[in-house]
């Protein structure tokens, strides 16, 4: 998470939401290890329940527990990229990409759809339809159209912040080459310690796929895996550690992690079973 960078500042992402959608899609949704699907016709992992969409100033297809319905503050879109709207257009704009906002934490992704489909059409330059699309397509496991929306959103903006969901999309559809080459883009951009981490996953995972485990082992284990306050990516560094020691056979650190995890956060996704099954 630590790293050398060219550092674009929010003045270049043309949005003062940060990462829209950042922690209620990609920390959720990012494998922590394990092997990937190859094809379009899967969704991704199942989400962490208490990730949220966060604005950030200048994240199983089962049934999810019951959660306070989330609310999502206006967000503030750059005058640049809404310039010639009127205040009616612009006031409409906002309120749409909200709904489309909450729709999203409430996992209704089709209606997310439904929502920026007709506002990407209408207004191509505003680069955060293009990233709350892109983030939905990769929820419903469409990689490929993901990958566009993010690609467009990156283009525009500068901003390094989906990397690692475009990663995770390459790697879900194989491509290992284009993930190393997103890898490498990262290492030297300077994202926040969140998304460098994130993108040390998927590279890890990506290697642990093509059959090179021991290499995955080393990436994650050059992360931040000693910390004094642990954060949910940390847990998620832990956990694809310790997913990657068990594929090894090093059943003895696996069971390490897990059971740190379990200290830090009791009922952490499938971690309780993954220790009862070592006994």
């Amino acid at each position: 998470m630590e790293k050398p960078e060219r550092y674009f500042g929010d003045d270049a992402r043309g949005s003062k939401w940060g990462g829209v959608a950042r922690r209620g899609a990609h920390n959720a949704s990012i494998d922590p290890g394990g092997p990937r699907p190859s094809n379009d016709d899967l969704a991704p992992p199942p989400p962490r329940d208490h990730d949220r969409w966060e604005r950030i100033s200048g994240g199983s297809r089962s049934p999810q527990p019951r959660r306070r319905q989330p609310q999502m503050p206006l967000p503030e879109l750059d005058d640049a990229h809404t310039r010639g709207l009127s205040k009616r257009d612009r006031e409409r704009l906002l309120k749409q990409l909200q709904e489309a906002g909450e729709q999203f934490l409430s996992e209704r992704f089709g209606e997310v759809e439904d929502i920026l489909r007709p506002l990407i059409k209408k207004h191509p330059r505003v680069p955060d339809l293009h990233e709350l699309y892109g983030l939905t397509l990769y929820r419903l496991g469409q990689w490929r159209h993901a990958l566009e929306r993010l690609q467009r959103f990156t283009d525009m903006t500068g901003a390094v912040d989906q990397l690692p969901v475009m990663a995770d999309c390459y790697r879900a559809l194989g491509e290992y080459d284009a993930v190393r080459r997103l890898w490498d883009e990262l290492r030297i951009s300077g994202p926040e310690p969140s998304v460098m981490t994130e993108g040390r996953i998927v590279m890890a995972g990506s290697l642990a796929d093509a059959g090179d485990l021991a290499g995955g082992i080393r990436l994650l284990e050059q992360g931040p895996v000693r910390t004094k306050r642990a954060r949910d990516y940390h847990l998620r560094l832990w956990y694809a550690l310790s997913d990657l020691y068990e594929r090894a056979g090093d059943h003895q650190r696996a069971s390490r992690g897990f059971e740190r995890i379990q200290k830090v956060e009791p009922g952490y996704a499938d971690v309780a079973d993954r220790l009862a099954s070592f006994s």
